[in-house]
């Protein structure tokens, strides 16, 4: 009972300071008892809809719809109910200095609220709400085509202007709109890449969530260095109750298989050189390494073969990885793909002037690319969506990268 005692307050205050808002813009009682109605059904259907959530299924359409109506219910409200407590604050100060100084006509400590202030509050109020239904319904699937071109002093000469494109967090369980998918893959094949590849989070927790999406994946061409791939956190069922562990290893090994029927090669702490005339390339895939989540990757396992001096592109999913031991790597991983962060689904980007998402203050490298002495790192910001099923600020992403050596470039 405890653990819900401090939720309970925070939504008490909030509906108190919301209700107080909409009171002082409008007298109608009929508007007054329209608002108590739909937020004593919306409060009602949303705690009704936690308390079924079931671990043994994992996340679902419901299960989503649920938390987006949450967020726009409460995020709004606490925007207004900050506003509000600002003023109250100044009341009480106003108040004080009244009651000992001036002269209060009112007859009251407080003075009365006013009516701009609280318009103002429901003003900023609805971009909160506009933006989250925004990302709910068009945000989830309006996929950005990134591209971004690295310039290394020791790319193999046969290799200068290899095009990768790279995808990252599918989580195919999250999908509901087939004709925004095939839209996407069509996307990816525009690109007309050298080599494709995936930094896992194939689903959300069970691998019969790819079943209907797998003939459309499979559609993603063939390129000439071929399509690889590697496993991201929810690949391992980590986030659900089995009935057993063989039930979770069962699971687990046909989220593998699912790569192979996509017509990707899922490394598993392994790499694959890449060939061309006289000069290669390794393309390294270690399991999932995280500060915070499953510690499966293994570098020196994936790279046992690998000399210093060859040129090297790491798929790892979670970025932390890249921050916790890859830039620091005595192998000299020159470019490291990764995903994970889905920047927080929540943002602003401003090309040149502003990328900002509550995520950086847990993750260093969070979107895009970061470098450390000449290593790269790129994060992919997500193909896929995950417990809120939107996306406000920060748009799914297809990458595209560029790879050229510095000597051949004029």
């Amino acid at each position: 009972m405890l653990r819900w005692l401090i939720p309970l307050i925070i939504v008490a205050v909030v509906e108190f300071y919301s209700f107080q808002a909409i009171r002082t813009v409008t007298k109608s009682r009929i508007v007054l008892i329209f608002y108590i109605v739909v937020t004593l059904i919306t409060i009602a259907y949303i705690a009704y809809q936690f308390t079924q959530y079931d671990r043994s299924v994992g996340q679902t359409h419901q299960s989503m719809l649920t938390m987006g109506l949450f967020l726009i219910f409460v995020v709004p409200k606490v925007v207004i109910s900050t506003v509000l407590f600002g003023e109250d604050i100044f009341r009480f100060f106003k108040g004080v200095i009244v009651h000992f100084v001036g002269d209060n006509d009112e007859g009251k400590f407080m003075p009365t609220r006013r009516r701009f202030v609280s318009q103002i509050a429901l003003g900023l109020a609805s971009i909160p709400f506009a933006s989250l239904l925004y990302g709910m319904t068009i945000g989830k699937y309006n996929f950005r085509v990134i591209k971004q071109t690295l310039f290394f002093d020791d790319l193999p000469a046969s290799f200068d202007g290899t095009t990768i494109t790279h995808i990252s967090d599918i989580h195919s369980g999250s999908f509901d709109n087939a004709e925004k998918i095939e839209y996407a893959i069509d996307l990816i094949n525009e690109q007309n890449s050298d080599l494709v590849l995936f930094t896992g989070d194939i689903v959300n927790t069970h691998a019969t969530e790819m079943h209907p999406w797998i003939e459309t994946f499979k559609k993603i061409h063939n390129p000439l260095y071929g399509k690889y791939s590697v496993l991201g956190n929810h690949d391992y069922g980590e986030y659900s109750d089995w009935n057993s562990d063989k039930e979770k290893e069962e699971n687990f090994e046909a989220i593998k298989d699912l790569h192979r029927q996509m017509d990707f090669k899922l490394l598993l702490n392994d790499n694959v050189k890449i060939q061309k005339e006289n000069d290669s390339i390794r393309v390294v895939g270690v399991e999932n390494w995280g500060k915070h989540f499953k510690k499966a990757g293994d570098l020196k396992v994936a790279s046992q073969d690998i000399s210093k001096d060859e040129f090297k592109i790491l798929m790892s999913h979670d970025p932390s990885h890249w921050d916790a031991e890859v830039q620091h790597d005595d192998n000299n991983y020159h470019l490291t793909l990764s995903g994970h962060t889905h920047g927080f689904q929540f943002g602003i980007e401003i090309p040149g002037w502003l990328k900002w998402s509550p995520v950086q203050y847990v993750y260093k490298q969070w979107a895009g690319l970061y470098e450390n002495k000449g290593r790269y790192v790129y994060v992919n910001r997500g193909f896929g969506f995950h417990a809120y099923p939107g996306r406000v600020g920060i748009m799914p992403e297809i990458t595209v990268i560029t790879l050229k050596n510095k000597g051949l470039t004029v």
